[in-house]
């Protein structure tokens, strides 16, 4: 039996019901008892039987395949975060990941990043697309916005530029990393075929990547020292950490902080001297 907690689903599938307006979808709004859509107008609008659709709010017939509860989730306009809802609530777990294409981050995400002004944090995509950064990562680790959308992908920064290269202290264990975790974090956004072209690319520039990939190592996100070497500061050890955005498991945010206090103030000098007032 699946893992329901009395009716839950059903009691969740008759609260977005009822919240629906029936005239927002070409149905009548006269002559209701209650509010919100009709079960057959649900059951119409996903594609599955009224009887079957009755069972499932009345927590009888067993449990809907993942299918009818994708349907179900179009047909009453879930929101991604009440899709996994659903999922959890039928079969104990959240949906298989669907990848989403970027679309971009909030102000409000951008305020967190800018808000540790000594302190270098990106925000990546699931195929590894640097999509936001502060002030300090400008300063310490590359200039982001001097580069074309397309070039601020870190496996090709990695293995494409020289520089990037120059500045990695152990460049081959930061190279098996990245790939290991990059296969890892693709595999589940469920972006495998998104990346193809990007793999395929990189297979082609460089023999390490195209060894290292077909090792087929994964690694999950987590913590670390980054030893690199500043043009200026030279050697640096920066710790970082990495999470998932909440409400956003398409986006990670890394952050970096110098391992120790002299570091720490030398980092601090050297981005505020060069941080516009």
């Amino acid at each position: 039996m699946p893992p329901y907690d009395g009716n839950a689903l059903g009691e969740f599938l008759r609260a977005r019901r009822t919240r629906l307006d029936p005239v927002a979808f070409g149905f009548t709004a006269e002559r209701r008892r209650t509010s919100g859509l009709r079960r057959e107008e649900v059951a119409q609008r996903s594609s599955i039987s009224p009887t079957w659709y009755t069972w499932l709010e009345q927590g009888r017939g067993g449990a809907p395949s993942a299918d009818v509860l994708n349907r179900l989730a179009s047909g009453l306009m879930l929101t991604e975060a009440e899709r996994e809802h659903l999922f959890v609530l039928a079969f104990g777990h959240p949906p298989e990941m669907r990848y989403r294409e970027h679309q971009g981050i909030t102000p409000r995400l951008q305020h967190v990043l800018d808000a540790m002004p000594f302190t270098p944090a990106t925000i990546r995509t699931a195929t590894w697309d640097i999509v936001a950064w502060n002030t300090a990562a400008t300063v310490l680790l590359t200039d982001y916005a001097k580069l074309l959308p397309e070039q601020r992908n870190i496996l090709r920064l990695i293995f494409c530029e020289t520089r990037v290269r120059a500045a990695q202290e152990d460049w081959m264990s930061v190279a098996r990393f990245v790939v290991a975790s990059f296969r890892a974090d693709t595999t589940r956004a469920g972006a495998s075929r998104e990346v193809t072209r990007l793999v395929e690319e990189l297979s082609a520039a460089s023999p390490e990547f195209a060894a290292l990939w077909r090792d087929n190592d994964v690694v999950g996100p987590g913590e670390g020292v980054k030893r690199v070497h500043h043009p200026e500061l030279g050697p640096l050890a920066l710790e970082f950490s990495s999470f998932a955005v909440e409400g956003r498991s398409d986006l990670t945010m890394t952050v970096y902080h110098p391992a120790t206090s002299e570091e720490a103030e030398r980092v601090q000098s050297f981005v505020a001297a060069r941080t516009p007032d």
